[in-house]
């Protein structure tokens, strides 16, 4: 925790020292005013979030609204077009190979006293903690290299589809297409405000730079991919050091069932429920069949 808020300390002196010496200009730049106006009517220190805006490490990235907004369209062509609206199923085979249902083994006996501790608190198997941890970041060996920050801001800041279309890779859209695609970008603008606006409390709780937080394309970051909203309602502190930490072995385990449970995980379910509450974690049924089949892998054997 010293470190974190050594972190923490560093960086807020290196604005002060930026404030004093080298001036604060009267505005950010035009991109970023609305959002930054926004989180200070919601409570967030203006000076500090106007600050944070004008750091260098600040960039927009289309990247994150775009590639949604592009998948959205796929399937809302494929449908158009007499697609199957049926959920693919099947498997992800690469996380059935021997070698990585072995690397997972050897996982959970490693952190088999965590494991333990976690299905006797929260009711869930460590097969199937392990096997969302198994796919989520290969048991943390990959966690995402973005921006959380700025992917969430840049998303924030897209609710006007015209800042997203010019970096769609559909270019010939009908005039539905546009107005699905405008409604798509409002909603998934206001989520992102509530993921950002939750990853900042995240890292003042944690003594973070939320500069310095990296995860994956749309916000997730951690062990066990959180977004920041779910840190807030579902993040333990499993570790008992003060703070929850997802990049922790244990606060990550220990948050991934505490998820589970709070979407309805009981200790006695059969398979279709099971599904059902696996399915909240991640909206794919293949994900979800995956899940599954790692654990039956596993059962019995950590």
């Amino acid at each position: 925790m010293q470190s974190r808020s050594r972190l923490f300390s560093g960086w807020r002196l290196s604005l002060l020292f930026s404030v004093i010496f080298l001036g604060v200009p009267s505005a950010l730049p035009a991109d970023w005013t609305p959002l930054a106006m926004r989180l200070a009517a919601d409570g967030f220190d203006e000076k500090a979030v106007q600050e944070l805006f004008l750091r260098p490490e600040v960039r927009f990235d289309p990247n994150a609204m775009s590639s949604k907004i592009d998948a959205l369209l796929r399937v809302r062509s494929a449908f158009r077009d007499g697609g199957s609206t049926a959920r693919p199923s099947g498997v992800k085979k690469g996380y059935l190979r021997a070698h990585v249902i072995a690397y997972a083994r050897m996982y959970a006996s490693r952190h088999r006293a965590i494991l333990d501790d976690v299905r006797k608190v929260y009711g869930v198997p460590k097969e199937i903690v392990v096997a969302i941890l198994l796919i989520e970041t290969r048991l943390g060996r990959y966690m995402g290299e973005r921006s959380v920050f700025n992917s969430l801001a840049s998303m924030a800041r897209s609710g006007d589809f015209a800042l997203v279309q010019p970096h769609l890779s559909m270019s010939s859209l009908t005039a539905g297409d546009i107005e699905f695609a405008q409604g798509k970008c409002r909603q998934k603008a206001d989520w992102a405000y509530e993921e950002l606006k939750a990853l900042l409390v995240y890292a003042r709780n944690c003594g973070l730079d939320p500069l310095t937080i990296r995860g994956s394309v749309y916000g997730a970051l951690g062990l066990c991919q959180f977004m920041p909203t779910s840190i807030r309602d579902f993040g333990v502190d499993g570790d008992r050091d003060g703070h929850i930490d997802l990049f922790s072995q244990e606060d990550a385990l220990h948050s991934i069932a505490n998820y589970l449970r709070g979407h309805g995980w009981k200790a006695k379910m059969n398979l279709e429920e099971q599904r059902r509450v696996i399915f909240d974690y991640n909206n794919s049924a293949i994900y979800v069949n995956t899940v599954l089949a790692i654990a039956a892998r596993l059962k019995d054997r950590i």
